[in-house]
């Protein structure tokens, strides 16, 4: 579980950066919700995706064989495992550039494990460390459930307006507006009627847009993330995105002033917050909302930063995740890796079985079997011919072969250069007794016989202590002595600089085949302070001599000087980066003749990594799109934008569009068929900006006619935009008509839909004798929160309420209730405006 835990801890941490550097300063407040809501939820559900062996980026800590491959020696086996580890690990070289150009994390080099005894304590730590975590979520379960039955108590214990499905809860005292569920909490005492019916407005939008499910969410993970001081900060940019949404909501749909709503907000800051479970009117981050209401709107050309998230993603699942072999561990007595890739002998017992030989030239291939079914294993190495004693021929003899490690004794015959029989092993005990002296520990029975098929002397290990390598595992050992990591390879590269390579670099620079004359080719190709690590992706990429000459000959960065340019070298990184990416010196002068010149590493490795071709430009170019920046080119590519897409929506009437609007129209999806279902509707010269409001809202040609058919002709496009933002549809229109408001104006349908006001609430005050209430007045009404209870009241006490009396009677707080107990109290008026004036001067 705690293993699990931390995993999550780490994935919403990345998350958190990743949104805090790439997308708070966006205003795509929309999309910044749903990726703040998938990061959460990827970040619980990623940890438990098992993932494939061939795409992990880690070392396993276990990996099972069921069965050796009959064509691979120990050598052969460990020369694979480094091969596929380095080819994994040269990634740690590829910068992340651009939208799909995101690099896989690091790999971290594990060392080999010295025996280290465990000390007891850390049970004891780990087991009140898994006590302490569950304390914390059992703590903060808590105070979330008692905020849950908090709220639900303040809303039915409350007076109560019902406004269609909203509930105001009038609440006493100096405390902020809030909402929560379909509840919306506020003091209308404390506000004047502007400042109130903004209010209102605001939650109505958190309530709209399911806002209290995004923080239920939110504190469910902080729940079991409470240590995590991310988790805490990803809380609040996620609460503080939902704050921009409103804001943007209530500016954008509403008749509200922006400066008139920025003073309501400093009206409303009060000292005492809601709970944290709710939406919050008032939040501390007053000016950053204020900022963000006047910021300039996102070009739609920076959405190639939200495409960084898939790889990003699959990347962590890749670097972090557990992998298929990890999973599947058995106890099945199998030939087992170890973090290194080294094997380890264990549970099979190979000092007997049967053996399996053919004789080429001066070696002796001999395949190593299991003699019991029960217990298949096998194993391919080559021997020196002349290490035998003598061979029988033609018929069963004995012979031998005798190493530091041990004698293998064979009994069988050869026919020709084909030979079987059977083998016994027997370890020479000094040899073992030797290592473990050099420190070389955790020797098990079956390792003796490694020892022996790798022909590990005594004389190697003295040849390496010589050399500085004193203090080798066993692991370091196999992997040195398989790989024929030798004297004068060790001395190669001392001399060329590396004077502390590890016994792990070694082993990895002898499996990817780095020799001498190949440092001296990269070295005389311009790369002469390259680090182990760089030299090593250089060569597990194959970056050679070649690759780089073409690279310069293609004049990466044509300047003045051309001589200068011509020699000048990309910086390691990005060389690596380019290979990754196949960017060969046939794109780069591919390039330069479509005329990009002297483009930036990162902007070149970008365009070749969402498929920018000298082609493509070429298509841009011949249907008038000269000139092009080289990041309009990404973006455009990455958007899917084709010289065709482009040919055909100027054919519909939208010529000369700037590379902005075509990323726009590509972006959200407007294609020939929609820019002419709408000019059928009447729609025919709209501006660029015009119809990419159409796409944006989901105003359809469908949508036009609707409308059109109960008697709704030539609606201009901003007011078709704000009919479908608002979710206004023929059928609420004719709702009023059915009684009896006929034929209103656009603004009023849309203030109307704004406060929610329906026709049942107008057939509401029909009961207590108001009929065929002026919109504006119902408008006043419903923002005020006057309802026919609240009116009937008075008339039960013999007072006649016009509905001007009765907005002023709510904004200034007067009630039944009030005026009953201003009666008992012996101030008794036929007159209500006196209790107006009598509320007035008292607060």
């Amino acid at each position: 579980m705690i293993p699990y835990i931390l995993h999550v801890a780490l994935l919403i941490s990345i998350c958190l950066l990743f949104y805090k550097i790439f997308l708070q300063r966006e205003t795509f407040y929309h999309l910044n919700r749903v990726v703040l809501l998938i990061c959460l939820g990827l970040s619980f559900v990623l940890p438990l995706i098992t993932i494939p062996q061939a795409w992990t980026l880690r070392d396993a800590p276990e990996q099972v064989v069921t069965q050796v491959p009959e064509t691979q020696g120990l050598d052969a086996q460990i020369k694979a495992q480094v091969l596929q580890q380095q080819q994994q690990s040269l990634q740690k070289q590829v910068r992340p550039v651009q939208q799909q150009v995101v690099a896989k994390p690091e790999p971290v080099k594990v060392q080999p494990a010295a025996t280290i005894p465990s000390a007891p304590i850390w049970p004891i730590v780990f087991k009140w460390m898994f006590y302490l975590y569950w304390a914390g979520v059992a703590a903060f379960g808590l105070n979330l459930l008692l905020q849950v039955v908090v709220l639900l108590f303040r809303a039915y214990t409350n007076p109560v307006i019902r406004d269609g499905k909203f509930r105001i809860i009038e609440v006493k005292g100096d405390k902020a507006p809030c909402s929560f569920g379909n509840n919306i909490f506020i003091n209308p005492e404390k506000y004047d009627w502007d400042t109130y019916n903004q209010i209102l407005m605001h939650e109505k939008v958190h309530i709209q847009q399911g806002h209290s499910l995004d923080i239920l969410l939110a504190e469910l993970v902080l729940v079991f993330q409470w240590f995590n001081p991310f988790a805490w900060l990803y809380r609040g940019e996620l609460e503080n995105n939902l704050e921009f949404l409103t804001d943007e909501a209530v500016l954008g749909h509403n008749p509200v002033e922006k400066e008139s709503y920025q003073m309501s907000l400093l009206k409303v800051s009060v000292p005492h917050l809601a709970l944290s479970v709710t939406t919050n009117y008032n939040q501390s981050l007053l000016k950053k909302r204020i900022v963000m209401m006047n910021a300039k709107k996102s070009n739609i050309h920076t959405m190639w930063k939200y495409f960084i998230l898939v790889p990003l993603m699959a990347g962590l699942a890749c670097a972090l995740n557990q992998t298929a072999f990890s999973q599947s561990k058995t106890k099945a007595k199998t030939a087992v890796y170890n973090k290194s890739g080294h094997q380890n002998w264990r549970s099979e017992d190979r000092t007997a079985g049967a053996w399996f030989a053919t004789i080429k030239g001066d070696k002796v291939r001999i395949e190593f079997r299991s003699d019991d079914d029960d217990r298949n294993w096998s194993d391919n190495d080559s021997f020196l011919l002349s290490e035998f004693s003598a061979l029988p021929k033609d018929a069963k003899g004995d012979f031998t072969l005798k190493r530091d490690a041990g004698t293998m004794a064979f009994n069988g015959k050869f026919d020709g250069n084909q030979g079987y029989g059977h083998y016994k092993f027997t370890a020479d005990k000094s040899f073992t007794d030797y290592l473990k002296g050099e420190g070389i520990s955790d020797i098990e029975d079956n390792d003796q016989f490694a020892f022996f098929v790798i022909n590990i002397k005594k004389g190697y290990i003295e040849m390496l202590k010589a050399n500085g390598y004193s203090h080798i595992s066993k692991n370091d050992l196999i992997s040195m002595a398989a790989l024929k990591v030798d004297e004068p390879y060790i001395k190669f590269w001392k001399e060329m600089g590396y004077n502390h390579l590890s016994t792990n670099e070694l082993v990895s620079g002898k499996a990817l085949g780095v020799t001498r004359e190949y440092v001296d080719e990269i070295h005389k190709a311009g790369y002469t302070h390259l680090d182990f690590n760089q030299l090593i992706s250089f060569k597990a990429q194959g970056i050679d001599a070649k690759y780089i000459s073409s690279l310069k000959k293609a004049n990466l960065n044509p300047g003045d000087d051309k001589e200068v340019a011509k020699n000048q070298l990309p910086r390691a990184e990005d060389l690596s980066s380019f290979k990754a990416m196949n960017i060969d010196s046939d794109y780069i002068r591919g390039l330069k003749n479509a005329g990009y010149t002297n483009i930036p590493m990162n902007e070149l490795t970008s365009m070749k990594a969402v498929g920018v071709t000298p082609q493509y430009i070429k298509g841009m170019s011949d249907i008038g799109y000269k000139n092009l920046s080289a990041n309009e080119l990404t973006s455009l590519r990455s958007l899917g934008v084709t010289p065709e897409y482009v040919k055909a929506i100027n054919d519909m009437g939208y010529p000369n569009l700037s590379a902005n609007e075509i990323e726009s129209f590509k972006a959200q999806g407007i294609t020939p068929n929609y820019v002419r279902s709408v000019a059928e509707m009447g729609y025919k010269n709209l501006s660029a900006n015009e119809l990419s409001s159409f796409k944006a809202m989901g105003v359809t040609a469908d949508f036009i006619k609707s409308f059109n058919d109960i008697g709704y002709k030539n609606i201009p496009a901003n007011d078709l935009t704000s009919l479908k933002a608002l979710g206004i549809k023929p059928a609420f229109v004719k709702s009023f008509e059915d009684i009896g408001y006929k034929d209103i104006p656009l603004n009023e349908l849309s203030s109307l839909k704004a406060l929610n006001i329906t026709s049942e609430y107008i057939k509401s005050f029909e009961a207590v004798g108001y009929k065929q209430i002026p919109i504006n007045e119902l408008s006043s009404l419903k923002s005020l929160g006057v309802t026919p209870a609240f009116i009937q009241g008075f008339k039960d006490m013999g007072y006649t309420v016009s509905l001007n009396e009765a907005t002023s009677l709510k904004a200034t707080g007067v009630t039944p209730q009030y005026v009953k107990d201003m009666r008992a109290k012996g101030f008794v008026s036929k007159d209500l405006n006196k209790y107006i004036n009598l509320k007035s001067a008292f607060n």
